[in-house]
């Protein structure tokens, strides 16, 4: 039997009530696209009918097609049947897309602009990262892209229209497979797509009609990409989005995005699982150039399955640690100092954040075992309150977190009077994570955390090299960071196989 997931079916029915049974989907990708020419945009959703849509093409298998990224019929030994992006199904992207719409006014559309291919110089490209709310909505993953989530009634129902680059053979041989319009219906559920090219043209209808527009896209500096520097159509779309009822999107995104479905959560423990691991394994060597360490790191991350590292990593040595985010990462590393490496993987779109401080030459000395085991004491206090029943936000757990500090310290002979506490833990205990390093930016950390946050917890001491602090802790950095999901009655470490006691860590090496 040949079917296919689509959102007019999955968006109508009760959210969480409709389960996806995928089997051997068929597609038309290289059939004629759906329409090219905007006049069609509206004879053709006033001719579709509540339920599938019916064409007139050959199918053929979807594994005898080329994508512009994985899809299950091609690369099944990284998405399972029914997932749009590793872990995450088309049924919870159409979610996704329901929830976004009930929050929008009645005829009020959302409009969100892919990532563009970033030039470092010349024809030569940086890897490629999708815009996370645009990603988020649609699990597509190139760039050059416009989704609309269009509200049409009651109880989140929606229409989802994508506009892509079209296929091109002759692109396609030099820049490899794109999706194009076809696939934006039979893989990525849109109910209308089309081609980026007549954005300006396949847009105006819609924001005409609608009684506000939800967007964050008109304040981007490659807005202008997608009108290929055609200035007048430019001007006259940026005229029709000031005179509509502009909202920013950013607040609603958040709101949605930052509470973890458990498919999101089981993502990130896999990519939490995997750089523990990694970490671990890296404690195991005796390390002489902070580089290699950085590159150890960064392969272990891949070939124990992670798609790509999250973030610029801190391999800081020494003093280097001193600088908070210090990703040089060319100096040597020297026996007697604590080498701090602040990096994670990142899995299905989400991220890890680990930091572990550990000696260079495998053995704390007496100084150092101190201070690690203050840091530590106090990491594990500010742990065990990311539960929704303490009924504490990041605030007030940083607080407590300097409070701890500032008690562990003046114990080991710290003067920790005026502004010791901001000199030596100069930044916050935490921060929400997810699809972001730094999650829904703009977020407020007083906000009470709840079940499905995620977050850093990551208290950290950095002793500048001057008289003002006891002579044994004189430049040495150490923090020691996890990646928490926050529920009911108990934090879920979501990277527990790092390891950080110093029993343990000492261990590694005998």
């Amino acid at each position: 039997m040949n079917t296919r997931i689509q959102s007019n079916a999955i968006h109508k029915m009760k959210l969480g009530s409709f389960a996806i049974l995928q089997v051997q989907r068929s597609i038309s990708c290289l059939s004629r696209p759906r329409y090219r020419q905007a006049p069609l945009l509206a004879s053709i959703a006033s001719s579709r009918s509540p339920g599938l849509s019916r064409r007139s093409y050959t199918s053929i298998s979807a594994a005898d097609c080329q994508f512009g990224q994985p899809v299950y019929e091609t690369h099944p030994h990284l998405l399972k049947a029914g997932e749009v992006t590793p872990g995450i199904t088309a049924q919870e992207y159409a979610d996704r897309r329901s929830k976004l719409a009930a929050k929008l006014p009645e005829n009020g559309i959302a409009i969100l602009a892919s990532s563009d291919t970033k030039y470092r110089s010349g024809a030569v490209f940086y890897e490629f990262h999708q815009e996370p709310n645009f990603l988020y909505l649609t699990g597509f993953n190139e760039p050059e892209a416009v989704a609309v989530i269009q509200k049409v009634g009651s109880l989140g129902e929606y229409k989802f229209y994508l506009f892509l680059r079209p296929k091109d053979p002759s692109a396609e041989l030099w820049d490899g497979a794109r999706s194009g319009e076809q696939a934006a219906l039979d893989v990525f559920n849109a109910d209308e797509s089309g081609n980026i090219h007549h954005l300006s043209t396949l847009l105006t209808p819609l924001i005409s009609a609608a009684s506000e527009v939800y967007t964050d896209m008109a304040k981007s500096s490659s807005f202008s990409e997608f009108f290929h520097r055609e200035d007048r159509q430019l001007s006259l779309f940026q005229k029709l989005l000031k005179d509509s009822k502009l909202k920013p999107l950013k607040h609603l995104m958040n709101d949605l995005r930052v509470l973890k479905s458990e498919a999101e959560v089981a993502n990130m423990r896999t990519a939490g699982k995997i750089s523990g691991r990694a970490f671990t394994n890296a404690m195991r060597r005796q390390w002489t150039k902070e580089k290699d360490l950085g590159a150890f790191l960064d392969y272990e991350f891949k070939i124990g399955g992670c798609e790509t590292a999250a973030y610029v990593p801190v391999i800081a040595g020494g003093q280097n640690a001193l600088s908070i985010h210090y990703v040089r990462n060319d100096n040597v590393l020297q026996d007697g100092n604590i080498v701090l490496v602040d990096a994670g993987g990142e899995y299905g779109g989400y991220i890890t954040d680990i930091t572990r401080s550990w000696p260079v030459d495998g053995k704390f000395s007496d100084s150092q075992k101190d201070l690690y085991e203050a840091i530590l004491q106090v990491q594990r206090t500010s742990i065990a309150l990311c539960r929704e029943t303490s009924n504490l936000t990041l605030d007030k757990i940083h607080t407590i977190t300097q409070n701890g500090l500032k008690d562990a310290l003046s114990q080991l002979g710290f003067d920790v009077s005026g502004d010791a506490m901001d000199v030596l833990f100069p930044h916050h205990v935490g921060h929400y994570i997810g699809l972001d390093v730094h999650d829904c930016p703009g977020f407020s950390r007083s906000v009470p955390l709840k079940s499905g946050h995620c977050v850093t917890i990551e208290p950290g001491v950095y002793v500048p090299n001057d008289e003002r602090w006891p002579e044994h802790f004189r430049g040495t950095g150490i923090r020691i960071e996890d990646s928490i999901c926050v529920l009911d009655d108990s934090p879920l470490v979501l990277t527990t196989e790092a390891v950080k006691e110093i029993v343990d860590i000492e261990a590694l090496r005998d």
